[in-house]
This record gives structure tokens, C-alpha cells and sequence, in this order.
């Protein structure tokens, strides 16, 4: 009488614990992919800000490169008509060189135009209340200043002002030189970025004006950033950083990565939506752990009806063979999954193996060629470094598709996964003339893949094999590793003879 209840408590307990195990496993596997998500979207934005960084340093480095040149010339050739003359021929053509900019201008001591790029010279203009103006006419130092964004009077454009002083030859000021960059032309290229929907990216100067953003709009230009969060976090992390922030903009959670320009005191932010980052997440969490749920509803039923039949103790010698077969069907199950390699599909080493055992022996018995080509991805750990886990998963199933499709054409013939990057084909009944049409076969098809590969020397991912075959001596021991030896012997040669070719071991068959 205590032995039922006491059976049935037990088997209660485990269900349970089976139940809770696969939730918590799901869960656990679920955060962690959120999680790697996040980490793989962080490093997307950083390299986003790294690009926008380098685009504008070397926007703004090529239009101070030409005011270097104006001040020089200003300074040794003066302002004389002839000098001038010069002068706006010069500042002409360095326009027609940069579509970046707007206009090259120099300016005299008083605001006045002296000369500039365009065709049409302005009349009664005078620029002495600019920003950058009253800079230079207050601070004595000759580097490039980047004023804050200013609308063109002449053209009516928002423009980024980049400027540098012109002194006198008694080291007094003698006006600007201005050269100064659409705005428009930095926006072209954040238009170009993969920012997803809610994304946003911003170039900000480091006294806190933002020079433009995208989203864009005229608003933006000129705002002051000083009490934002990205500001402040800017201030603390140092040039660079990456921190989640809640837009002060419009309100949205987004990884925010900033990062100071080399050589100007500006820097900019890369922002991905939170939102937009998990959303394929929340996708495959939601079907899989709707799967699991649902696997843990069936275990959670199979566990009641366990217990229902204990309880009740009525059990027939047919539900007896019912359940005996049930899990023989099971085992089997268990046990094809067991011998199949979760990645690529194909045998793993345990099947290998059992497989070159096996053929082994029926090789010596029957006195027929068992042949072995072991195969190995050139360059693939180059290939992880560069791409990541996910592409080096995806190129592997690639590869073991092919190999799968190209060497299981005979019932006895074995494509197995043997470890890490490295592939097996066991042929029975094949001698090293037909294995090595078949590696080469392989090889080739594995190159015509075309998976480009930047740290391979031939730009695309390749294999090397190596072959050989044997006819075993019945009952001699040691064989099948020899086999494995004398193939991986000819693969390190095809390796180290330059890669993505195929050799034959010069180990010679042993005789029956």
C-alpha cells in the first residue's frame, strides 16, 4: 500500500523537475542570446561612429589643407589687385577640387571681403560680427577653429564654418581666412548609413552645439547639447564610449556610440533603437519559447498519464508492448541524433568512428580498398577573427551541404564531421585514383561557393584533403588509425604546398 503513493510522489517530483528544467534552460538560452544580440549591435555602433569620425576628419582636413595654403599666400603675397587676381583663380579651382565645400573667402582686419571663390563678387557685405570672426580677432592662435553652423547670406544654406587667422607680418590680426562646408554634404553621407527606422546619428561640437543630425531638420542645427545625456555621458566617458541613453530628442531608448575626431574638437554619436536592436530577438524568443512551453505542456501530460497508470495499476500485457516499443522507437531516435552532427547535418566522429571500424572489417574480409579523405577549411580560424561564431556556423553548414550532396552517393559511403573544421569522406570499395577524383570534386565545389574570405590569400574560403586507401589484412590490428594517419599526413603536405589542393599519402596500401 506505501509503495504506490511513494512511486507516484517520485515520478511527480521528476516530472517536475523536468518540467522546471526546460523552462529555466530556455530561459537561460534566450537571455543569453539577447544578450549577444546587444553585444553584436554594440560593436555595429562603434563601428558607425568610427566611420563617421574618420568622414568628417578628413572632410574638414582637406578644406583646412586649403586654408593653410590661403593664409600662406595672403601673408607673403599680400592683398595687392594682382595678388587678389590670383588669389580668386586659386580659391576657384580649389572649390571645382572639393564639392564638400560651399565657398573659400578672405577677409580683411574689418570684416570686408578682400576676395573669395565665387564668380560674382558680393558688395557691401561684412562678416566682422561672425562667430569665428570675433574668435580669431580675440585669440592670437593660427590653428583651424570650426565655428558654430552659420546660414549663408549669399545662398541661404546652413554651412559649417571652418576658419583660420591672418596676421601681419608684425604678428597683428589681419582678418580670416573661411572656408566653409554644406552641411547637406555630411548629411548625404549619414543618409548612406544602416540605422534601421529609429536610429539616429549626430556630428556635435565639443562646446556642445549640434551640427547636424539624423533625423534631420533645421531646427536641429545650432542646438545647444550641453544638458543632455548624451553630453554629459560624452563628458565622462571620455573620446570614446558607448552608453545606453533615452534621446532627449524624441524619447526613444537607443545604444548610443560617440567618438572625439582625431584632430578637431567635435564628435560624434551613432545611435541604434533598443527597440530595433531586439526585435528579431523578441521574434524567435517568442516562437521558440512558445515551442518549449508547449513541449513542457506535453512532458507536464505524459507525467500525469505516468502517474494515472500507476494509480490506477491496470496495465495489460499489450500496453506493456505498446510501451516497450515506444521506446525502442525512442532509443532509436535517441540514437540516430546521437551519431548526426547538430551543425553541419552530417555523421559525427562517433559514427565515423563505428562506420571505419566497421568497414574495416568488412574490407578484410572481403579483400576489397576502403579509402579515407580528410579534408580541413584553409585559413579558418582568420576566418572567426574577421567574421564572428554566427558566419563561421553558417559557412561550416554551407560546406557540409556540399560535401553531403557530392560523396553520399553509395549507401556505404560516409561524410562525417571529424572535429572542429575538419571533414571526412570514408569510401568503401574505392582505391586512391577514385578518392582523389572525388576530393578534387569537393575542392572545387567548395571554391565555387565563392564565401568570400578577406584573410585567405585567394579571397574565398577553401579546402584542403588529402587521400589515401588501403585493402586491410584480415586480422592485422592498428589499421583504420594508420588509414587516418596516412590521410591526415597527405593533407598537412597539401597544406603546407600552398592550401586549396588535394594529395595522395605516399604511404603505400598494405597487401592482403
Amino acid at each position: 500500500m506505501l509503495r504506490g503513493p511513494s512511486i507516484t510522489a517520485r515520478t511527480m517530483a521528476f516530472v517536475a523537475i523536468v518540467c522546471f528544467s526546460l523552462l529555466a534552460i530556455d530561459g537561460w538560452n534566450s537571455w543569453e542570446s539577447r544578450s549577444d544580440q546587444l553585444r553584436q549591435m554594440s560593436v555595429a555602433a562603434s563601428n558607425l561612429a568610427r566611420a563617421m569620425a574618420q568622414q568628417a576628419d578628413d572632410t574638414i582636413k582637406k578644406a583646412d589643407t586649403v586654408l593653410v595654403g590661403m593664409v600662406e599666400r595672403v601673408e607673403h603675397d599680400g592683398t595687392g589687385p594682382d595678388a587678389v587676381a590670383r588669389l580668386r583663380s586659386v580659391l576657384a579651382r580649389r572649390i571645382a577640387e572639393l564639392p564638400q565645400l560651399d565657398g573659400l573667402h578672405v577677409y580683411d582686419e574689418e570684416g570686408n571681403w578682400v576676395a573669395n571663390s565665387r564668380t560674382t563678387q558680393p558688395e557691401n557685405l561684412n562678416n566682422a560680427t561672425r562667430e569665428y570672426f570675433v574668435f580669431h580677432r580675440t585669440h592670437e592662435e593660427r590653428g583651424p577653429h570650426i565655428g558654430i553652423p552659420v546660414k549663408s547670406r549669399t545662398s541661404g544654406r546652413l554651412l559649417v564654418p571652418v576658419s583660420r587667422r591672418i596676421n601681419h607680418a608684425d604678428g597683428s590680426f589681419a582678418g580670416v581666412a573661411l572656408a566653409t562646408i554644406h552641411i547637406d554634404f555630411f548629411m548625404k553621407f549619414y543618409d548612406s548609413l544602416d540605422i534601421g527606422e529609429a536610429g539616429a546619428v549626430a556630428l556635435v561640437l565639443e562646446n556642445g552645439t549640434m551640427m547636424t543630425r539624423r533625423p534631420y531638420g533645421p531646427a536641429m542645427v545650432g542646438r545647444n547639447m550641453l544638458e543632455t545625456e548624451l553630453f554629459r555621458s560624452y563628458v565622462a566617458q571620455g573620446p570614446v564610449g558607448t552608453v545606453y541613453i533615452k534621446s532627449a530628442q524624441d524619447g526613444l531608448m537607443r545604444l548610443n556610440s560617440f567618438r572625439r575626431l582625431d584632430n578637431y574638437p567635435l564628435f560624434v554619436a551613432a545611435a541604434l533603437s533598443k527597440d530595433e536592436i531586439l526585435v528579431n530577438w523578441w521574434r524567435e524568443t517568442l516562437w521558440h519559447s512558445g515551442g518549449v512551453l508547449l513541449l513542457t505542456l506535453i512532458v507536464a501530460f505524459i507525467g500525469w498519464r505516468l502517474v494515472r497508470q500507476f494509480q490506477l495499476q491496470t496495465r495489460t500485457e499489450a500496453e506493456l508492448r505498446q510501451t516497450r516499443d515506444a521506446l525502442e522507437t525512442l532509443n532509436k531516435t535517441l540514437n540516430t541524433l546521437a551519431m548526426e552532427d547538430g551543425l553541419t547535418g552530417l555523421a559525427n566522429r562517433r559514427q565515423f568512428d563505428v562506420t571505419l571500424d566497421s568497414e574495416y572489417s568488412r574490407a578484410a574480409r572481403t579483400a576489397s580498398t576502403l579509402a579515407l579523405i580528410m579534408m580541413d577549411v584553409d585559413c579558418f580560424k582568420q576566418y572567426n577573427d574577421i567574421y564572428g561564431h554566427a558566419a563561421d556556423d553558417e559557412c561550416l553548414q554551407t560546406i557540409g551541404c556540399t560535401i553531403a550532396r557530392l560523396a553520399s552517393r553509395r549507401p556505404g559511403d560516409l561524410a562525417a564531421r571529424y572535429g572542429g573544421e575538419e571533414l571526412a569522406v570514408l569510401l568503401p570499395n574505392t582505391d586512391v585514383a577514385g578518392a582523389m577524383i572525388l576530393a578534387e570534386r569537393i575542392r572545387s565545389a567548395v571554391r565555387d561557393l565563392q564565401i568570400e574570405h578577406a584573410g585567405s590569400a585567394d579571397g574565398f574560403v577553401t579546402l584542403s584533403a588529402g587521400v589515401d586507401a588501403l585493402s586491410p589484412a584480415a586480422g592485422k590490428p592498428g589499421q583504420p588509425k594508420e588509414l587516418i594517419r596516412a590521410a591526415d599526413k597527405a593533407l598537412y603536405a597539401a597544406k603546407s604546398s600552398g592550401r586549396n589542393r588535394v594529395c595522395a599519402s605516399t604511404v603505400q596500401p598494405v597487401a592482403v
